[in-house]
Order: structure tokens, then sequence, then C-alpha cells
């Protein structure tokens, strides 16, 4: 072999050994760096979710288990919440876009998102349904999937997220109506503007509590059954290893069972008001 040949070959040795490492030494910055950097951890959230993640108009605070899921999350760091409004409809979209490091808000986990995102572990298992809020003069009435799609029975329901998805896959008869504030949809039922409320089983009986004008007559017989997660993008794992590590520590100090025994817990009779 002549010494052409060898150093030809030293060569296309050392830009492969290059190709390899270049990359790692070189990265861009992660989560964890960004966010040290700033000293701001981004947190999207829709702000309309009892009781998850709701920007009270009153004191403009956020409130709910996913506030102080962020705020736990925020002080692990050493660093400051910064919340970046979202919209159901914009969700994915804005965590594409890198809007903010994570959103926190009630979000679903599901299959679609996961094809496209990255989800946290789970929590707040088996407490998660799609269930029905409607007035509590006619909670006899609405017993079933059947009894809510009719022709004469207006369901009301945001739109962008799963609950305007399982309206349309499981309601062809129904009058479906789409109203864009969630948080104010309870009180459109409750003043008659529509019958039936697609939501979740936490959030209606919150509403339930709230207002004595209406009910959740199936709120123990939920239509399905899911848990929520952190949402990020896809492709930081050190970070997503990080949010899981939060949530597991919390898991096993007892805080994230207390939590959601102060959040999430359906409580008494919500066929009736409070």
């Amino acid at each position: 072999m002549g010494r052409k040949n060898i150093v030809a070959k030293l060569m296309v040795c050392i830009m492969t050994f290059a190709l390899l490492i270049l990359p790692g030494m070189y990265a861009e910055a992660g989560h964890l760096e960004d966010i040290a950097a700033r000293g701001t951890i981004r947190i999207g959230t829709t702000g309309d979710y009892i009781p998850m993640s709701y920007r009270n108009p009153q004191t403009g605070e956020y409130e709910g288990i996913d506030a102080e899921l962020s705020q736990i999350i925020a002080d692990s760091l050493g660093v400051k919440i910064e919340y970046v409004p979202t919209s159901w409809p914009t969700l994915t979209a804005d965590t594409l876009a890198g809007k903010f490091d994570i959103a926190l808000c009630g979000i679903s986990r599901n299959f679609a998102r996961a094809k496209v995102m990255a989800m946290s572990d789970a929590y707040g298992e088996g407490v998660f349904g799609k269930t029905i809020l409607c007035r509590k003069a006619d909670a006899g009435k609405f017993q079933s999937l059947a009894d809510i799609d009719k022709p004469s029975v207006r369901v009301m329901i945001n739109p962008g997220g799963t609950n305007e998805k399982f309206a349309h896959a499981n309601l062809k008869k129904a009058q479906l109506i789409v109203h864009q504030e969630n948080a104010d949809i309870p009180r459109q039922i409750a003043e008659g503007k529509a019958d039936i409320m697609i939501t979740e089983t936490v959030e209606a009986a919150r509403y339930v509590e709230k207002d004595s004008r209406l009910a959740a007559p199936l709120i123990h017989e939920p239509f399905t059954r899911h848990s929520c997660g952190i949402l990020m993008t896809k492709g930081d794992q050190e970070f997503l290893n990080y949010i899981n590590f939060v949530l597991a520590e919390l898991r096993m100090d007892g805080t994230l069972a207390k939590l959601e025994a102060k959040y999430l817990k359906v409580r008494g009779n919500v066929n009736e008001a409070r």
C-alpha cells in the first residue's frame, strides 16, 4: 500500500471521527441550560380550566393543581415562572413553535399528542374522564349519551381540545355550539343558553360546587378515562427526564397525592347542588 493511500485512509478516519463527536461538542444548549440562563421557566397555560390552571380574574393569579406544580418545578430549578398564554386550538402549534418550555394546564395524555410532542409521566390517573354538566332541573333527563344525542339538545363545547373532539365523534344528532371561552360555558348552561357542556369530571364537580343551578348526573360513570401530563417539544430527553424526576419525587414523598386530593377528588352527590 502506497504512502498516499495510507494518508488518504487516515484522513477519512479522522473526518469520520470528527463528524461523530463534533455535534455533541457544539450542540445547542438544552432547555435546562436556557432556563438557568434566563432565570425563568416559560409555562404555557390556557388559564381557563378549574381546578387545573385557572387565572382568577379578581387577583390575576393562577390557581389549581397545575399552578402549584408549576411553582414546585420553578422552585426546584431556582427560577421564576413566566406564564405564556395559549389556547386549546393553538396549543399544539404553540408548543411546536417553542413559545414556552412546558405547557401545564390539565392537558390530556393521548396518542395524537404523543406522536408529535413529548409528554411527561401521568398524574391524576383514574380521575379524569369526559362527562356532562347540565342544569340541576334537567339532571334526570340526561342519563346516557343517547339521551344527549337528540336534535332538540344543545351541546356547548370549547374549540380545539379533547372536549370538541369527543363531541364530534359521539354526538351526531345534537346541536353542537362552539363557545370560545371555556370558563364561561357553565354560566351559559345555567342561564339556559345551552343544555349540556361536555367537560371533565373534575371540572364539572367544581362548577356544581360553585353554582347551585348546575348538576353533573353522570360524573361517576364517565364516558372515557384518561390522565394528564406535562407537554413539551420532542428532542430534549434530559429535560423530559428532569420533569419526570420532579413528578416521581412528589409521588414518593406524598406531595402529589395531597395535591390530587385537594384539587381532583370528586366529592359528594354532584347531582345536587351544594
